[in-house]
């Protein structure tokens, strides 16, 4: 394949599935912050023993999957503006859920104790992973876009795997923390615990997709005839420029 050696300021083009990927990363990204945080799992793993985990975890990684794909195929810039549309569309939905669960229910109406366990995440929960998100997928997107250069385009495994580590590592760092410390909802003492345990379980699925990861890179680099090149990329985040 033909590498494209790109700049930042590459001429605007239609692509033919840049917003398919864009919307799936943005639902991957409210499912597993909406749907996976109400439930606590447990597996009971060989030689582990019994694993109590957030159920969001196993979705969560792939929202990262997608970053990866989006800064390898079509750059740091196009990344950042998927980023942003995430970061736009949880906090809406962050804002919506407050909104239809702080309103009086109807006489009639059985079921607000369950509408509050599944969507009345505290405010410092959802200002955490909203934090927790901005700074890890730029970390990620980042780092595979720096790692992309040096390596000249050779390696994907170790740039999707690497830029994950780290970007799940700045997640886990923020979140847990910032949402749960002297919060009463998970002890002080295993906070720790629990964050390196997280971390670890994203990082694995990460490392289990890559195969699928490939596959997807390969078909759109081919599909879309671009394989972009982040050599003077303005990398601020504050910015829509595509």
């Amino acid at each position: 394949m033909n590498r494209m050696q790109a700049s930042s300021s590459a001429p605007s083009r239609a692509y033919r599935y840049y917003d398919l990927v864009m919307a799936a990363f943005v639902a991957v990204y409210l499912c597993s912050n909406l749907i996976g945080p109400a439930k606590a799992a447990q597996l009971t793993l060989p030689v582990v023993g019994a694993v109590t985990f957030g159920a969001g975890v196993l979705f969560f990684p792939i929202s990262y999957i997608f970053g990866d794909i989006l800064t390898e195929v079509y750059g740091y810039a196009r990344a950042r503006r998927v980023i942003w549309a995430g970061f736009a569309a949880m906090s809406f939905a962050s804002l919506m859920a407050w909104v239809i669960v702080a309103l009086p229910p109807a006489p009639e109406w059985r079921n607000q104790q369950a509408y509050e366990i599944a969507f009345g995440s505290t405010w410092r929960i959802v200002l955490a992973s909203l934090i927790a998100f901005f700074c890890g997928e730029f970390v990620n997107s980042f780092v595979l876009a720096k790692m992309k250069v040096l390596t000249e385009g050779r390696w994907l495994w170790s740039r999707t795997i690497s830029s994950t580590i780290v970007g799940e590592g700045v997640d886990s760092a923020l979140f847990y923390p910032l949402a749960f410390f002297d919060s009463g909802l998970i002890p002080n003492e295993i906070l720790l615990q629990v964050m390196l345990s997280q971390f670890v379980a994203k990082v694995l699925v990460e490392v289990v997709m890559t195969p699928l990861t490939y596959r997807i890179v390969g078909v759109l680099k081919r599909v879309e005839g671009e394989d972009y090149y982040d050599r003077e990329t303005d990398f601020t985040p504050f910015s829509l420029k595509a």
